[in-house]
C-alpha cells in the first residue's frame, strides 16, 4: 500500500512539474492541463516503470496468496475426501454384516430360524384378506 501511494505521489509530482512548465512557456487554462497531462504521462511512463513493475508484482503476489487452490485443485481434493469416506462406509458395513454373536446366520447362535417364506425368500408385507 505504501509503494501504491508513493507511486501516486510520483505521478502528481510529474504533473505538477510537467504544468509549471507548459505554465511558463505560455500555455493557459486548458490547454496548459491537456498538454500537462500528456507530457507527464509520456515522463511517469519512462521515469517510474520500475515503480510500477514493483507494484503490478506485489499486486498479483497478493491476489494469488489470496485465491488459494485452483477449482481442479478443490475438485480432486473434494473427490478423494469423498472416496475416503466411502471406503470407511464399506468397512464399517462389511464388519456390521456379521451379527454380535460373530455368526453370519440370520437367527444368530442360539438356533432361531428368521421368518421366510415356504421357498426361503423373505415374507411378504402385504396382508391377505
Amino acid at each position: 500500500m505504501r509503494s501504491l501511494l508513493t507511486y501516486t505521489a510520483a505521478r502528481l509530482g510529474l504533473f505538477a512539474a510537467a504544468f509549471g512548465v507548459v505554465y511558463l512557456f505560455g500555455a493557459r487554462s486548458w490547454v496548459a492541463l491537456i498538454l500537462a497531462w500528456l507530457v507527464s504521462g509520456l515522463a511517469s511512463y519512462v521515469l517510474l516503470s520500475g515503480m510500477r513493475d514493483r507494484i503490478s508484482t506485489k499486486a498479483v503476489e497478493r491476489i494469488e496468496s489470496r485465491r488459494g487452490a485452483s477449482v481442479s485443485e478443490r475438485l480432486n481434493a473434494a473427490s478423494a475426501r469423498e472416496d475416503h469416506l466411502q471406503e470407511a462406509e464399506g468397512a464399517e458395513g462389511a464388519a456390521a454384516g456379521q451379527d454380535a454373536d460373530g455368526t453370519d446366520e440370520p437367527g444368530g447362535a442360539d438356533g432361531e430360524k428368521a421368518d421366510t417364506g415356504r421357498d426361503g425368500s423373505a415374507p411378504s408385507t402385504a396382508r391377505k384378506s
